[in-house]
């Protein structure tokens, strides 16, 4: 049975239409990532599946119950790690826990024993009688996945787990995320908008933009599927050339995409195709710093089902 189903959701709020004919499935045990750049309708996405909003239409089912006709035993299935921490920073990490097994019913030696487990699970039972506002970033997102754990719950969600946190403390987090998909047999929803991460975690992905899903399957397989190189060209000199860069490069490739400070573009063979653009550029004088060629990566996935660059769009989306 799919752990969690989404059939052609729809959402919109005022004149900004956040979803759009969504639609993913996420089998029982799976660790999922939902992977789009910002304001793509992730976590409207995942505010849909544990109840916080209702869809303006369509299906959403989690644990093989609809959201909207239960919502209570929809909750009660889940937990749920939002971008914005629900922790008392003035408890500690154990009182948190503590409280929030309560909240679902728990009490006595089975809530302690669970508290113990998980605080041993996350990396936080040297820390676990600090008062949470000393921990460090890393710690405290660690504790807010626990949090979400104690009771139990077949689905958990994981909306930006790493967001704000610098790279050691991303790297350490997905050790985390791993090790919590092994020992605690669950499903495990994550949103991210970086491509690594997805990469990294995910047994299959869903690429989601503009409130859509574009691409579905395992990461490897996405890539596999498109044929040829990726080449990126970056300019010795960016202003007012990127244009032309870009001009210049779809004459030769066929397609080019300004990316930041880079053109890139994709191509069958890279090396025959890199010596064909450089002497086009020399020609129309733009001079080029550097050129690369590299295999298929999520981000050319997510640039051949859009037509968009990833980091431009995010860029766009955070604005």
């Amino acid at each position: 049975m799919d752990a969690i189903v989404a059939e052609d959701l729809r959402k919109s709020y005022k004149n900004v239409q956040a979803l759009d004919g969504l639609s993913f499935s996420v089998r029982d045990g799976e660790v999922f990532g939902l992977l789009g750049p910002n304001g793509a309708g992730k976590s409207t996405t995942v505010r849909v599946l544990t109840t916080l909003t209702r869809p303006d239409s369509g299906l959403a089912q989690v644990a093989g119950v609809d959201v909207v006709a239960h919502p209570n035993r929809v909750r009660s299935a889940i937990g749920y790690v939002a971008q914005d921490s629900g922790v008392d920073w003035e408890a500690t990490g154990r009182e948190n826990l503590l409280l929030q097994g309560r909240i679902h019913g728990m009490g006595g030696k089975p809530l302690h024993t669970r508290v113990d487990e998980l605080l041993e699970l996350v990396g936080l039972r040297d820390a676990a009688d600090r008062v949470a506002r000393g921990y460090s970033g890393g710690m405290k997102r660690r504790l807010d996945v626990a949090t979400g754990l104690v009771h139990r719950p077949k689905v958990l969600f994981l909306d930006e787990p790493t967001t704000g946190l610098d790279p050691e403390a991303r790297a350490a987090m997905w050790v985390e995320v791993e090790r919590l998909a092994e020992q605690e047999a669950l499903t495990i929803l994550l949103t991210t908008h970086y491509l690594e991460e997805a990469d990294r975690l995910a047994e299959r992905v869903a690429i989601v933009s503009q409130g859509r899903v574009v691409a579905e399957g395992k990461p490897d397989d996405l890539k596999r599927g498109l044929e040829g190189e990726s080449v990126t060209v970056e300019l010795q000199e960016v202003d007012g050339r990127l244009a032309d860069a870009e001009r210049v490069i779809a004459q030769i490739a066929g397609n080019a995409v300004v990316d930041g400070q880079q053109v890139r573009a994709r191509v069958p063979n890279g090396a025959q195709a890199i010596p064909a653009i450089l002497g086009a550029l020399d020609d129309a004088g733009v001079a080029v710093a550097s050129v690369t060629t590299a295999r298929p990566s999520l981000d050319d996935v997510y640039l051949h089902y859009t037509g968009r660059a990833f980091s431009e769009e995010d860029k766009e989306g955070a604005s």
